[in-house]
């Protein structure tokens, strides 16, 4: 039988939490003031994603079947520009959910052909310029500081995004050709 690359991701995977796992016990052995806090938080951030996760799955699912490919390529793919920039930074910036709830939307987005860099500043967006706290620190840190410091995100995002995209493509480039210098 033929190993598949979901087999060697979930064979990964399995590895690497058995490492988190031996190295959570080797600190808390170390360290046992710790157990208590460290046992508490964990189960609020388990308790968490038990409640958060199932809706996403469902919205993952429902993204998948009801937008076509065809969509995300024509609005996020390679010629999107900066309609599909503009497009990444609007969808990061509405929902105000936690930042792990946007990796199987991402993830959802590359397999339907998003750019790259779009990926990028979606998810940059997500974590650092939400509409919500953009009305807060205009309330407390004025229209200044708010106008700048949005500013400068956005450049930043979309700069990361080219920039994260031009390596991936170049390592790509390299993998397909591994003796060609």
């Amino acid at each position: 039988m033929k190993k598949t690359s979901k087999d060697t991701g979930l064979k990964r995977d399995a590895i690497l939490l058995v490492i988190v796992f031996i190295i959570a016990i080797i600190l808390l052995s170390l360290f046992p003031k710790k157990q208590e806090p460290v046992t508490t938080e964990s189960w609020k951030f388990f308790v968490e994603m038990i409640w958060i996760l199932p809706g996403v799955m469902v919205l993952m699912g429902l993204f998948m079947v009801w937008v076509p490919k065809e969509m995300v390529e024509k609005y996020l793919g390679k010629t999107s520009g900066i309609k599909g920039f503009s497009l990444s930074i609007l969808f990061g910036a509405l929902p105000t959910g936690p930042l792990y709830v946007a990796f199987p939307l991402a993830l959802s987005l590359i397999k339907k052909g998003a750019r790259i860099s779009n990926i990028i500043i979606f998810l940059s967006a997500w974590a650092c310029i939400k509409i919500p706290q953009e009305m807060v620190e205009l309330q407390f840190l004025g229209t200044k500081f708010m106008a700048a410091r949005l500013i400068l995100t956005i450049v930043f995002v979309v700069t990361m995004g080219l920039f994260i995209e031009r390596i991936i493509e170049w390592n790509n480039k390299k993998m397909a050709n591994p003796w060609e210098m």
